[in-house]
């Protein structure tokens, strides 16, 4: 089949999976060798700025999603009357940042940082998507570990970890300074990004 083709197909895919999907699975689906996927998406990505589309897709991590461009957020945001939240706390600030830079880590390690119980505040975190299970570390125990997940990328605007911030300052005990909560992403309607449904 025609590479042209392939992109469509790799369109298709992105269109109905409607959340980041990995690049061996995206690969997978499209009968291509997962080497092959950046330039199909690159290719496919200067077709919609060919055509000045409203579309988009990102690269977070190692998967792709198709989204919408953030032009085009107030329209979306009126079309589908989601209601906006509050931002952030303080806390759920300072915990999301414990975590983003030294995932994956316990509840009892973000507890240990800030001084104070964080349960609600990873549970919190945990349900508007922002943080995710990593699975148990191996010591005793077997606790749980968390880490940050694609929404996270998406509502900060970045394609992966890496691409983070310096730290904030640290005190001499290693808490973490000068969080403010106005930085915080909106969870349930990021600027930045918009999936198509």
């Amino acid at each position: 089949m025609q590479l042209k083709n392939k992109i469509s197909e790799a369109e298709a895919v992105l269109f109905a999976y409607g959340e980041p999907i990995p690049a061996a699975r995206l690969a997978e689906a499209c009968g291509l060798e997962e080497e092959v996927i950046p330039k199909v998406i690159a290719l496919l990505n200067d077709r919609y700025d060919a055509q000045q589309s409203a579309l988009r897709v990102l690269q977070l991590e190692q998967c792709y999603q198709l989204c919408t461009r953030p032009a085009f957020a107030e329209s979306i945001k009126k079309a589908i009357e989601t209601k906006r939240t509050a931002p952030l706390s303080n806390a759920a600030m300072e915990a999301l940042t414990i975590v983003a830079y030294n995932q994956p880590v316990t509840k009892s390690f973000v507890e240990n940082v800030r001084g104070i119980d964080s349960s609600s505040v990873i549970n919190n975190l945990v349900e508007k998507d922002l943080l995710e299970e990593a699975g148990r570390l191996d010591v005793p125990g077997k606790p749980i570990a968390y880490r940050t997940t694609s929404r996270f990328l998406r509502c900060f605007g970045l394609h992966s970890i890496e691409e983070l911030p310096p730290l904030p300052g640290k005190d001499p005990q290693g808490s973490l300074l000068d969080l403010d909560p106005a930085d915080a992403p909106d969870p349930d309607i990021p600027e930045e990004l918009f999936p198509e449904e």
